[in-house]
């Protein structure tokens, strides 16, 4: 088992692979924690850690300052809180945030690691699983805050290195100090239009990457809730230069490309993890082994497309991006509400922080956002997720430390497990598993074909509800066209009505006309004869009396 890569300080140790490192709900005869890690761990778990959330505001680049580029967002990092000025309809909002550290435009990469990342690297060191991710609009200083501007020279450390050679330094440090024994393997992935991509690869698998016949790298459930890259190149290291190697190494095939809001914007997301194991003895001379993790992320960041001026491929990568962040953003919105159902599987981001955000990791955000005008929108978007995703609690497990013949007879059941795959592959006969594997994967399989028998039956139900609400909308749609004729018809007989009750107050107008006409007439006449009767009857008395006089 002993080999000269695998040795550190001249012990036999030897690395786990990823489905061996130790957790917590491993088989209990493993768990030999101290009473000190016994208590923190039942308290963490039973209240609870929130999701660090530290702020971070870059300054105005050369151009915007050139612009006199309005600032809209000021950082108050005594009292740990951003605010964000906004004009609506000539009125101006302030809004303010409060975060768990703020860092402000003036602020150095020493500070923001020393008193936000360093603690949580001696985590890692003493059994946990960290995670560590930028997150923010591109531009904003992510990739800069996690690996830094300049590269070391002449074998001095650069000042404004990032979060990431900065806590390998720590890592060493420390392990040297101790004189500590210990093993150290580091991963670099790629996430990029969903797709993984290994960044430690050998060359010659890597210039065929974007062959569409060559298979994936895919994600693999391990049966306690996480997850894991199957086939993923491990990088055994000693020293933190061959770290810094690696890094480089494995930035330089990041894809990146110029657009209008940053000059070298990451295309990807990219997970940079380091696993450690660290020897120890107990008082009783037993050598026992702890096993700490740090995931390191650079999340590409969201961008309006319109302006950031990307076109055709350019545009479908930040749809992609866009889509994987705004699948993370419901992740943490569900983890803030309490939701039944948590959307990890819609991305393969969410699926590979899945620990990292309402599991057994201790994790870390560093949202970055830029103070100008011109990204507003953006930073305030940033800004509520990154207070939303305060809201998140962690449940951190101490990883379990394990005896060394523990360990060794693991590593002879891999070896073993390993043999067999390479005979199944070399007679090409199939591919062996391990047995708790199969039987995982078949109740799955189970599981998940008595889900689609569910959603059958619903969906047959559903069929047939839609069938009976047509019946129904059509026979109201039947009933409405003969409504709407009787109506039509209704409402010409009204028309033909109204019409003839026209005509009719028209003459009822003429004939009241008419009357009084006749009736002024009539009256007239009346009294022309009374006069001519009078005149008669008068003439007539003096006619008889003057006969009467002869």
């Amino acid at each position: 088992m002993e080999s000269s890569q695998h040795q550190r300080r001249g012990g036999g140790f030897v690395s786990l692979s990823p489905s061996q490192t130790p957790r917590s709900n491993d088989k209990p005869a493993r768990d030999l924690r101290s009473g000190d890690s016994n208590s923190s761990s039942k308290n963490d778990k039973d209240k609870g850690v929130n999701v660090q959330v530290i702020l971070r505001c870059r300054p105005l680049s050369a151009e915007e300052m050139r612009i006199h580029t309005p600032v809209v967002i000021s950082c108050n990092e005594s009292r740990r809180e951003v605010c964000a000025v906004q004009n609506i309809a000539n009125k101006q909002i302030d809004r303010t945030f409060l975060f768990d550290k703020v860092f402000g435009p003036s602020s150095q990469q020493k500070e923001l690691f020393e008193l936000a990342v360093s603690p949580i690297v001696n985590e890692v060191l003493e059994g946990y699983n960290c995670t560590i991710f930028a997150y923010g609009q591109t531009g904003t200083g992510k990739t800069y805050t996690m690996e830094g501007g300049a590269r070391k020279k002449n074998g001095e450390f650069p000042s404004d290195a990032g979060v990431i050679p900065r806590a390998v330094k720590q890592i060493f440090d420390i392990l040297e100090a101790q004189s500590a024994e210990y093993s150290m393997k580091v991963t670099f992935l790629e996430l990029y239009n969903e797709e993984i991509t290994d960044l430690l690869a050998p060359e010659e698998t890597t210039k065929f990457i974007d062959d569409k016949s060559k298979k994936p790298i895919a994600l693999m459930e391990d049966g306690k809730g996480g997850v894991f890259v199957r086939g993923l190149e491990e990088e055994l290291v000693t020293t933190a230069n061959e770290i810094y190697k690696i890094l480089e190494k494995g930035s330089a095939k990041r894809r990146t490309a110029e657009t209008l809001l940053n000059k070298q914007s990451s295309r990807s997301h990219s997970i940079f993890s380091i696993t450690i194991h660290i020897k120890e003895c107990t008082p009783e001379g037993e050598e026992m082994i702890k096993c700490g993790k740090l995931n390191l992320v650079d999340l590409a960041g969201s961008e309006n497309i319109s302006r950031s001026g990307a076109r055709e491929g350019r545009a479908r990568e930040a749809g992609e991006i866009n889509k994987s962040l705004l699948t993370l953003g419901r992740v943490i919105n569900a983890l803030v509400e309490h939701s039944g159902h948590v959307p990890y599987r819609d991305s393969k981001l969410t699926r590979l922080l899945r620990d990292s955000l309402g599991g057994k990791t201790k994790t870390c955000i560093i949202a970055t956002v830029s103070p100008s005008i011109h990204c507003l929108e953006e930073t305030l978007s940033t800004l509520d997720y990154a207070h939303r995703a305060k809201n998140i609690k962690n449940k951190p497990e101490i990883n379990q430390k394990m005896m060394k013949s523990a360990l060794i007879k693991d590593l002879y059941s891999e070896i073993d497990r390993l043999r067999q795959e390479v005979y199944a592959a070399r007679e090409k006969n199939g591919i062996y598993i391990p047995r708790d594997r199969y039987l995982h994967d078949e109740a799955e399989k189970k599981a998940m074909a008595e889900k689609i028998e569910r959603m059958e039956l619903v969906s047959e139900s559903k069929e047939k509800q839609i069938t009976e609400l047509q019946e129904l909308y059509n026979s109201q749609q039947m009933l409405t066209a003969d409504l709407s004729e009787k109506l039509g018809k209704a409402e010409k007989k009204l028309e033909e009505t109204e019409n003839a009750l026209f005509d009719l107050e028209d003459k009822h107008r003429q004939a009241n006309a008419t009357i009084k006409e006749k009736e002024f007439l009539i009256s007239n006449l009346l009294k022309s004869g009374e006069l001519k009767i009078g005149w008669y009857l008068s003439e007539c008395t003096l006619f008889w009396h003057g006969c009467s006089m002869k």
